[in-house]
C-alpha cells in the first residue's frame, strides 16, 4: 500500500490497530462462548469484556506487542503476553483450547468481508454513473470497431450499457466471493475441535456475523482465499477493458471523447499542447497490480497436511494491496466515467469518413434476398468497397453505377439501404435488457 494510491476506509482495515482490535474481540468472544458452557466463570468472562473496553488503548499498542514479538518470534504469544500484562489475571481465560490460525484466519475472513462490503459500494457507484451517462448517449451514433477497424454504425449509449452489464457481473463476482471468504474457525490444533467445542465456533461465528467452516484443519481452506482474489482480478479487468476504450477513443486521430482536463492540469512537461489519457493509462497499470495476486492467491491452496505457513507471507502483502489498489481504481474510474467528455459531432464525422463503407453488409444482405448468388454479391460490393477505400468516392455511387446492382435493386431502393437508424432500431430493446427500461 502506497499512500498515492490508497483511500482512508479501505487502508484502515489492514492497520495494525484494526487488525490488533479483531483479535481482542475474537478471543473475548471465545471466553465469553466458554462461560455460556460453564467451562470459564461467567464473572471472568464479564470482566474480560469490561476489561477489554476500558484498557482498549493500552491493549491496541502495536509497538509494545512488535517489542515483545522480536524476544517470543511469534505475533500472537507477544499479543497475548502484553494482554496479560495490562488486563490481569483474567488473561488466563483467553485462548482456551485455540490456536494461532483460529485467530488469524477468522481476522482475516473480516477483514476481507469488510473490504468486500467496501468494493461492492464501489461499485454500485460505477454502476450508477455508467447507467446515467448510458441514457445520455443512448442515441448518440458513433461507429463500432472490429479489429480497432470502423465495422458497421453503434450508440455510444450502447458501448456503455455493455460496460454496465459486465459491472453488474462483476458485483456478483464481489458479492459470492465475500460469501465464500466470511468464515469463522474456532477448532484448534489440527481442526479436531479436541480441547475446544464446536459449539463455541458457532456461537463466535454467528457474533462476528460469519459462517462455520466445516474442515477448518487448523486452517480455513485457501481455495476460499483463491476465488476471492480470483474475483478481484475479474473485476480489475473489466475497469482495463473500459479504461482501454477511453485510451483508444482519446487518441488525436480518434477524438471522439477524452478525459475530462482541469483547469492548470499539464499533459507534458516539454509539449504544451499535449492532453493526454493518464487517467485509463494509471487504470491499466493498477490493474496488472491487481491481478498480480491471483496467481500467488492460487499456488496458496496447496498446503501442507493440515496447515503450514507458506501462505502467510503471501496473504500479508496481497490482501491489503489488492484490495486497497482495486478500491481505488473503482473511485477513479467513477470520477472518470463522470466526468468524461464526449465529442458527437466527431463520432459522426468518423462514421462518414469512409464514404459510407459501412453499409457494405447491408447491401450484400439485400442483394442476395434480392436473388444474386451471395458470393457474387459478396465479389461485387467487395470490389466497390475498396474503390471507395482508394479514391474517396461513395460507396452509395460506385453502386448505383453498377449493371449487376441496378438489375436487382432500385435507386431509391439501395439509397434506403444507407440509412442510420436501421443499425440503431433496436437499442431500445437492448436497454430494456440491461436496464429494466428503455428510456
Amino acid at each position: 500500500m502506497i499512500p498515492r494510491y490508497s483511500r482512508p476506509e479501505m487502508t484502515a482495515i489492514w492497520q495494525p490497530e484494526r487488525r490488533l482490535a479483531l483479535w481482542l474481540e475474537i478471543e473475548v468472544a471465545v471466553a465469553e462462548a466458554l462461560a455460556e458452557r460453564g467451562d470459564v466463570p461467567k464473572d471472568a468472562a464479564q470482566r474480560l469484556r469490561a476489561l477489554a473496553a476500558e484498557r482498549k488503548d493500552a491493549i491496541i499498542d502495536p509497538e509494545k506487542i512488535d517489542a515483545i514479538e522480536a524476544v517470543t518470534r511469534h505475533d500472537v504469544i507477544a499479543f497475548l503476553t502484553h494482554v496479560e500484562a495490562v488486563i490481569g489475571p483474567d488473561a488466563r481465560f483467553l485462548h482456551l483450547g485455540m490456536t494461532s490460525s483460529d485467530l488469524l484466519d477468522t481476522t482475516l475472513a473480516l477483514q476481507l468481508r469488510d473490504a468486500a462490503d467496501l468494493l461492492i459500494a464501489d461499485v454500485d457507484a460505477l454502476l450508477a454513473v455508467l447507467e446515467r451517462r448510458a441514457f445520455e448517449h443512448k442515441d448518440t451514433v458513433t461507429i463500432g470497431r472490429s479489429h480497432g477497424i470502423h465495422a458497421e454504425p453503434v450508440t455510444f449509449g450502447l458501448k456503455l450499457a455493455g460496460y454496465y452489464a459486465e459491472f453488474v457481473r462483476n458485483r456478483g463476482r464481489l458479492v459470492a466471493a465475500r460469501a465464500e471468504v466470511a468464515t469463522c474457525a474456532i477448532s484448534g490444533a489440527v481442526g479436531t475441535f479436541a480441547n475446544i467445542a464446536p459449539e463455541i465456533e458457532a456461537s463466535v461465528a454467528a457474533s462476528l456475523g460469519l459462517q462455520v467452516e466445516p474442515v477448518s484443519t487448523q486452517v480455513i481452506p485457501r481455495d476460499r482465499h483463491a476465488a476471492f482474489f480470483a474475483a478481484l482480478g475479474v473485476v480489475a479487468s473489466g475497469i482495463e477493458r473500459l479504461a482501454t476504450e477511453v485510451r483508444h477513443l482519446q487518441r488525436t486521430e480518434v477524438r471522439e471523447a477524452e478525459e475530462f482536463f482541469s483547469p492548470g492540469q499539464k499533459g507534458s512537461s516539454a509539449m504544451p499542447h499535449k492532453r493526454n489519457p493518464v487517467l485509463s493509462e494509471n487504470l491499466t497499470g493498477l490493474a496488472r497490480i491487481v491481478r498480480s495476486a491471483v496467481v500467488p492467491a492460487m499456488e496458496n491452496v496447496a498446503l501442507w497436511h493440515e496447515r503450514d505457513i507458506s501462505h502467510s507471507s503471501v496473504e500479508r502483502m496481497i490482501a491489503p494491496d489488492a484490495t486497497v489498489t482495486l478500491d481505488f481504481a473503482l473511485a477513479r474510474l467513477t470520477g472518470m466515467m463522470d466526468r468524461l467528455v464526449v465529442y458527437p459531432e466527431r463520432m459522426q464525422a468518423n462514421l462518414e469518413s469512409l464514404h459510407g463503407l459501412v453499409f457494405s453488409q447491408r447491401v450484400l444482405l439485400a442483394l442476395a434476398n434480392a436473388g444474386l448468388p451471395r458470393q457474387k454479391a459478396y465479389e461485387i460490393v467487395q470490389g466497390h468497397a475498396m474503390q471507395a477505400w482508394r479514391e474517396g468516392r461513395p460507396l452509395q455511387d460506385l453502386l448505383a453505377a453498377e449493371p449487376l446492382v441496378a438489375d436487382h435493386l432500385g435507386k431509391e431502393d439501395l439509397a434506403a439501404l444507407f440509412n442510420l437508424e436501421y443499425h440503431t432500431k433496436h437499442v431500445d430493446a437492448i436497454f430494456a435488457r440491461v436496464f429494466g427500461r428503455s428510456s
